[in-house]
């Protein structure tokens, strides 16, 4: 994997960290590459329980495409220059939001095109008080790619997201906390720490209720209520056969702390 990806896995939580600090974390095909194989492995490995997604810096998440990489493609008139979507992102998008696992977005600075569509495609974000978002791409003459266009309207609402689409802008956190993009918004010096306490107390928790948590909330958003009811059945069952239930139940009666397997 390259250095621009950094993998790691302790105690149940991997931890993906982009790490192109001095390039703002922007997105060469070398980075999507490895990113991809990150997610993926994560994504497969059942030692895993919990994934938090960071960058390294200060400034920046990730702003999305290397323009400067890109710009020479262009000029090369290299295939490659759009085939980044269907390659790259879409999946790495599948893998983080499909993924039986909760994901978690620690965004440390500005998160931009593909860097908003993968923190969008996290459970949850941590966000530090300094970040802000920019949907950016019709500034480029694009539309939306990474899964924008699926998760910003489920997030914000269709009407909030055409806005932000059609118009791009600089979302600072305190607006993007009230429009529901950020879920807690912290200290920056504080935003590693916190991102990845919220990510371990995840990994220690029931994770196939969580799986099914997810699941059942992707479900529900393009299907019917009577739909919904069944896939709730559907997954209520397969919770309630799991050690982890078994486990909560006696800790409960028991009046004691559980201690999850994530089975």
């Amino acid at each position: 994997m390259a250095d621009t990806v950094l993998y790691e896995v302790h105690d149940g939580l991997a931890t993906i960290t982009l790490n192109r600090p001095e390039a703002m974390n922007a997105l060469d095909i070398a980075t999507k590459v490895a990113l991809r194989k990150a997610v993926e492995e994560a994504a497969g490995d059942d030692a895993v329980r919990a994934v938090l997604l960071t960058a390294a810096g200060e400034r920046a998440f990730c702003v999305g495409q290397d323009l400067k990489e890109h710009i020479g493609l262009l000029i090369e008139g290299s295939g490659q220059v759009m085939s980044t979507v269907k390659e790259h992102y879409n999946p790495v998008v599948k893998a983080l939001t499909e993924m039986a696992k909760p994901v978690v977005a620690g965004v440390n600075g500005v998160a931009a095109g593909a860097g908003l569509g993968f923190a969008l495609a996290a459970d949850y974000r941590v966000v530090a008080d300094t970040a802000s978002f920019n949907t950016s791409f019709a500034g480029v003459a694009l539309t939306a790619d990474s899964g924008v266009s699926w998760t910003l309207p489920r997030v914000i609402g269709p009407g909030r997201a055409a806005d932000l689409l059609l118009f791009p802008r600089s979302i600072k956190a305190q607006e993007a906390y009230e429009l529901g993009i950020a879920n807690r918004v912290v200290p920056a010096g504080s935003l590693h720490t916190a991102a990845e306490e919220v990510a371990r107390m995840l990994a220690e928790g029931p994770t196939v209720a969580y799986a099914a948590i997810k699941e059942a909330v992707a479900y529900g958003f393009t299907h019917s209520l009577a739909e919904t009811l069944e896939k709730e059945d559907e997954l209520q069952t397969r919770a309630g056969a799991s050690e982890d239930h078994q486990i909560a139940v006696r800790a409960f009666v028991n009046k004691e702390t559980p201690k999850y397997l994530g089975r």
